[in-house]
């Protein structure tokens, strides 16, 4: 499927090849650039609506818009743009937009905006985070939507939290049309005198105050300082997590992933995406051409050597997936048990992103990891390499030699056994004395069981807390438990661990074993544990087990019967696209 040659630029493309016959414009050429020759000169994607008497009607609908006639001589832009006034790190995304808008149409592009759903996250927990995951596929979709319906020639997207960055790149990968994505950058850590605070204080002050162990007043002080204005929440959460990705993976300019939202390093980075995406559609330069096998190895390196969430696990294989590239837990593992973890960002460290980004950012941990790491493109108009060579680290505390890592294998851990083909733990953020443990298990199917077990004094040190039936198919959606991993840190417990067939937050830490698969719904052996059943977790050994015998998991299994969940009609399809995907 190719919607014809690549450009080098349009105009020695044009001076290349000379006039010839205009080629009819099909279906096939939909998600490609269709560099087509007609005696009239080039033809871009938008030029199927802007040339020809056919499309007479659709220049009228166009002009209604405002465009005129230079605009119809030009490139089509797209911006996605993730704005709300929900979330904290989209509030200042308009902002961003403007200057991107400013970089396109300097550049000679014409840029066209719509809107794109976010959720966040950390509101949305409490509620209806069953609906967080979906909406990644739902992102993708619409960038679909709209780039091939107004048969738009290239796009940027302007995105900053957990399921909206990742499935823009998705989009990315299936379009396969010159793609840039800005990320809006992290927020200031919250401050109060001395004090240090983020997200993962607020969750954790939850399981304090019920605990007894906080008094009203210091949990009102972190509420009102630990998300002190706009920018994705301070620490190597998953949004951040996924910025970094993405400057990784070469589909944001350098130094992007770090930059403060409030910054007005951020504000040219967006002026300048706007320039660089006109500076892409001219050289052909495509997603696929940057998001290579080679790419994505070097973004699995950067988010072991950073410590980036659980969930990257989850979004860089249906991101790779896109593009037709199988991405492996086993490649995640092989890589994270020769990359050294270099960064300490929250919630494994003292860190938060404005330290990292001090220290030189993304592109100083690249610098770290220069001699391992493969050569590929970026959106930048670099080599990876190139990059990594040309940037200093500038505060050798933050981002560590791999002569002297804070841990010294990667931030992620995939565990297997009997109770799992595949799990994933942040190791870096489990105490030693709990990098290994053996335990019994405290069953529960919803969040709220696990809260209620907490504030009722049900949960012992020593347990191995199990929520079940908390996958994409089983409740359905994958939601995260930050609420009931922060409650047991909050509630002072050091020997309780938690497995899940669920997900968790970036901001989770502790002996939180996560994605556990196959999940309860589809007969996974996770969903036939009862309370009492001894549960061993070794991480240094990279197993999860289940002490219970094979005709005893074949007797439960009979008997297995998943809860009943309220299913929105969003939900209950979601549910059979995983399990037709099964």
């Amino acid at each position: 499927m190719d919607g014809g040659p690549p450009l080098a630029s349009l105009q020695t493309f044009f001076d290349s090849t000379g006039s010839g016959p205009q080629p009819p414009f099909s279906e096939s050429l939909i998600p490609y650039v269709a560099a087509c020759i007609s005696t009239g000169g080039i033809y871009l994607r938008s030029d199927v609506l802007k040339k020809g008497d056919e499309t007479l009607p659709h220049r009228a609908l166009l002009r209604a818009t405002g465009i005129g006639d230079d605009d119809l001589k030009k490139p089509f832009i797209g911006i996605a743009n993730s704005f709300n006034e929900l979330i904290p790190g989209h509030i200042h995304l308009g902002e961003l937009v403007s200057e991107v808008k400013r970089g396109i149409r300097e550049a000679g592009g014409v840029p066209f905006e719509w809107g794109v759903p976010g959720i966040c996250d950390g509101i949305a927990m409490h509620v209806s985070m069953r609906h967080s995951l979906p909406s990644r596929e739902h992102i993708a979709d619409n960038v679909e939507l709209m780039v091939l319906s107004h048969s738009l020639d290239a796009w940027v997207g302007v995105t900053n939290c957990d399921k909206i960055t990742p499935g823009m790149l998705m989009a990315a990968g299936r379009l396969d049309l010159p793609a840039i994505i800005l990320t809006g950058g992290p927020m200031k850590a919250g401050r109060d005198g001395d004090e240090v605070y983020d997200l993962s204080s607020g969750f954790e002050a939850v399981g304090a105050l019920k605990a007894g162990r906080m008094s009203i007043e210091e949990a009102n002080r972190i509420e009102r300082h630990s998300c002190p204005g706009p920018g994705s929440c301070s620490g190597m959460f998953t949004a951040n997590s996924m910025a970094c990705m993405t400057e990784a993976l070469g589909m944001s300019l350098s130094g992007c992933a770090t930059a403060l939202a409030v910054s007005e390093g951020k504000r040219e980075q967006a002026y300048l995406s706007g320039r660089r995406i006109v500076g892409l559609l001219s050289e052909g330069l495509k997603p696929s051409q940057i998001m290579t096998p080679e790419a994505f190895h070097n973004a699995i390196m950067v988010d072991m050597a950073i410590g980036g969430s659980t969930n990257v696990a989850l979004h860089l294989p249906a991101i790779a997936g896109e593009l037709g590239i199988d991405l492996t837990m086993g490649l995640f593992d092989e890589i994270s048990r020769t990359t050294p973890n270099i960064c300490h960002i929250s919630p494994s460290g003292p860190h938060h992103m404005e330290d990292l980004d001090g220290a030189g950012g993304i592109p100083a941990v690249l610098n770290r990891l220069v001699d391992e790491l493969k050569s590929a493109k970026t959106v930048d108009g670099r080599d990876i390499l190139e990059i990594a060579r040309s940037s200093p680290v500038r505060d050798g505390s933050v981002v560590r030699e791999l002569g002297d890592p804070f841990f010294p294998e990667g931030g992620l851990a995939v565990l297997r056994g009997n109770m799992a083909k595949d799990s994933v733990i942040k190791q870096i953020a489990v105490s030693e004395e709990m990098m290994a443990h053996r335990g019994p298990a405290k069953v529960f199917d919803t969040e709220e069981g696990v809260l209620s077990a907490i504030g009722n004094g049900e949960i012992e040190e020593g347990d191995v807390v199990v929520i079940n039936f908390m996958g994409p198919a089983g409740a359905p959606g994958m939601p995260e438990m930050l609420s009931p991993t922060a409650a047991i840190i909050g509630a002072g417990f050091t020997k309780v661990a938690l497995v899940t067939d669920g997900r968790f937050s970036g901001a989770t830490r502790g002996p939180c074993v996560g994605h556990v698969t196959p999940e309860a719904y589809i007969g996974g052996v996770i969903g036939l544990i009862r309370d009492g059943d001894i549960i061993e977790i070794d991480i240094p050994g990279r197993a999860l087990n289940v002490e219970i015998a094979d005709h005893e998991l074949g007797s439960r299994r009979k008997k297995m019967s998943p809860p009943r969940r309220e299913l929105t009609p969003f939900l209950r399809s979601y549910r059979d696209h995983v399990l037709r995907r099964c």
